[in-house]
Parts: structure tokens; sequence; C-alpha cells
């Protein structure tokens, strides 16, 4: 066989359509097609937000995929993001670009993004996805599983401060002194050159001891995001600034139907699950069942699921435990308490792929909209499977 040579071939012009580099058995493919056919049933939720006149936005379609194309492969930031869209082909085809079309300027795409992607966008974005008419045959009607996670907040331990306290120190070296700071009053000739000054400024990520010092959400909060709280979920596990992320999934095929994020509390997952229950089959009156872990396992929120027509599934506690043999003799019981653990599944991609390990994202507005979002995504990493594509 002889030897190929290493020579570049300097063409111009490139006659091979965008849409042919792609694989045709390519996982994006079907997730393109139900993206897209989703994104077109919200054109009227689209044309609500937009004037007829000013300069021309960013397509919220392109900003809904570009925002999912992100998570989907783990782009940590937006100008990483344009900085692969630039030479990724595929994240082009995928976004809607041309192969010669611009890529825009990281902050524009971030300002239009902050401005489209909210909350309630993002749930209307989930909502289209899981009524295509693909998507909507694999989920089931009546059975369901809800638990909830912490995200952590992007704010260290040391932003913690106490609410009287909470202005940065007049010797943070990030903070010059004004020009109408007071300075050591010596006499000087209008001849003499004044001695630069050395101030003893501490550092600016000092040593800080926590031990012994109490500190709580009463009386503390952070200065960098002042919607973070500190909490842990167990007993001999740290406590750490977070929010706390829940999710409603339905047991058939264990996508997420719901997906909100709260300020995390003792009792905000049992509230969250009341609203999502609601907010998915408002004023249902079947029987359904609802799945979860013995943090569920409270009087009143039983009684609440029973007044709602829920039967609650929930794992029992060893002591005064409000599941009785009413409803473990059943066995649907023992089978959605199998079903419930796959909810970990959506969470764990979230936190590996997704970036909720740690949000990137201030405010508890930024960060429930991301939230929602990634656990739409994480429906649709799993529906080239599920729909055999």
């Amino acid at each position: 066989m002889m030897r190929g040579t290493d020579e570049a071939s300097g063409s111009l012009f490139s006659y091979v359509d965008l849409e042919a580099r792609i694989p045709a058995r390519h996982p994006l493919r079907k997730i393109r097609q139900v993206v897209n056919e989703a994104l077109a049933s919200l054109d009227g939720e689209f044309e609500a937000l937009y004037t007829d006149f000013g300069r021309p936005s960013i397509p919220p379609e392109r900003l809904i995929r570009a925002s999912l194309i992100q998570i989907l492969f783990s782009v940590r930031s937006e100008r990483q993001l344009m900085e692969q869209m630039r030479y990724n082909l595929l994240f082009r085809w995928f976004v809607g670009l041309g192969i010669d079309d611009p890529v825009w300027v990281p902050t524009v795409f971030t300002k239009n993004r902050d401005r489209l992607l909210t909350t309630e966008m993002s749930r209307k974005v989930m909502a289209a996805i899981l009524a295509h008419r693909e998507v909507a045959p694999l989920l089931s009607d009546d059975h369901f599983s809800v638990d909830g996670t912490l995200v952590k907040a992007w704010a260290s331990m040391k932003s913690f401060q106490h609410k009287a306290a909470g202005t940065p120190p007049d010797d943070d070296p990030s903070n010059p002194p004004g020009p109408d700071s007071p300075t050591e009053d010596h006499e000087q000739t209008p001849t003499e050159t004044a001695p630069m000054p050395r101030p003893d400024r501490q550092s600016r990520n000092a040593e800080v001891d926590f031990r012994g010092k109490k500190r709580s959400n009463a009386t503390h909060a952070s200065t960098t995001d002042p919607d973070a709280r500190l909490y842990k979920k167990s007993p001999g596990t740290g406590a750490m600034l977070c929010f706390m992320g829940h999710a409603l999934m339905e047991n058939r095929s264990g996508l997420i139907v719901q997906a909100d994020l709260t300020q995390a509390d003792g009792t905000a997952e049992r509230r969250a699950a009341m609203s999502m229950i609601h907010a998915h089959s408002p004023g249902s009156t079947r029987q359904l069942t609802l799945g979860a872990d013995k943090g569920y396992d409270s009087a009143d929120f039983v009684r609440d699921l029973r007044q709602a027509c829920v039967t609650p599934h929930i794992a029992r506690k060893s002591r005064h435990s409000a599941i009785d043999g009413r409803t473990t003799r059943h066995a649907g019981y023992a089978v959605s308490q199998k079903h419930r653990k796959r909810i970990e599944e959506p969470f764990g991609w979230g936190k590996t792929v997704g970036g909720l390990a740690q949000t990137v994202y201030r405010g508890i507005e930024r960060v429930s909209a991301h939230f929602v979002l990634t656990m739409a995504a994480s429906n649709l990493a799993r529906l080239p499977r599920l729909l055999g594509a």
C-alpha cells in the first residue's frame, strides 16, 4: 500500500450540506425533532413576549435549543458555548445556525436568555415536550413518585454573615477608599513628595475559624446570594448554603412531569409535593398513587394526600408512622416502593451532566429556571432509547 501524503487540500468551498454531516442514527436527531415540534406549539407564547418594533432579538427557539445543548453536553459557561458553536458543526445543526451564520456575543446571548427563560417558560417547555404525540403515550396518568435534592448555591460559607454586619469590611482590597476617606494629617511642603502609604490589609480569602460560633438562617444571610439557606438534609452531614429542588416522576417510563425549586427547609419537600400534584392533575377525581421516602411520612401530609384522592405509597418510619396496614397490604404499595427509587436517576444525571451539583446562577428565580430546564433535558436524554430511535 502506498503511503499517503500529509498535505492540506486548502479547499475554499464545501459542497456537503450540514444536514448530511450528522449521522442518520445520531440520538440528537430524535431529540431535535421532538424539541422543534414542541417549540412550534409554543409559538403563541413566544409571540406574546415580543413587540412589533425595535431591534430584533435572538430567536427564542434558537435560545432554548442552545440552552438545551449546553445542558446535554455539560458546557460550563455561555462563553464556552459560543466558542464551541464557532467550530462544532453538531451544535450549529442542533441550534439551527447555518455553516456561515455568525455566532452571538456571549453577553448578548446571556441577556436574551435571562429575559426569555423564566421558571414559567421552562415549565411550558417541559410541558410541551411531554405533550408531544410520541412522548405522551409513554406517561402514566395514575402512578407517580416524588423526591427532593439539594442544589449547592454559588456562595461560600464565608459569605454567610450576620445580617446586621453584612456589609463588606473597609479593608477589602476590592473596595479602595474613596476621595472622602480620612487620611493621616501630615504637613507637607509643595516640593515634598508624599510617601506611598502601606496599609496593613488582610487577604481577600483570609482564614476564618467558625468553631464555637452559632449561625442560623434567622440571624445570618449570605452576602453573595441572599436567597440561599444554610441546610443539611440528614444528621451527620455538614450544612451548606443551598436550594432544594423537587421533582414529580411518573412511574411507567420514569420521566419527570413536574419540577420546582424552593428555599431549603424541613417542610419544603412536602409543600412542593402537594403543589406539584395539584399542578399536574388539578381537580382530579381519579385515585392516584404517590411513592416517596420516609421524609414524607407525616400525619399532616398523608391526610392532605388522602383528601386530594391520592393514595400515599410512602416508606414507613420505624416509629410513629402515619402509614398503616390499609395501604401496605396492597400489592401496589410494594410496586410503588420499587419504582420510586428511579427518581434518583434524573437527579444524578442533573448533577453529573447538567451542572446541578453546584449551580453557577444566583437568585432563586434563575436557579429555579435552570433546574426545571435541566429536568426537561434529562427527559430528552432518555427519549431516543424509549422511542427506539
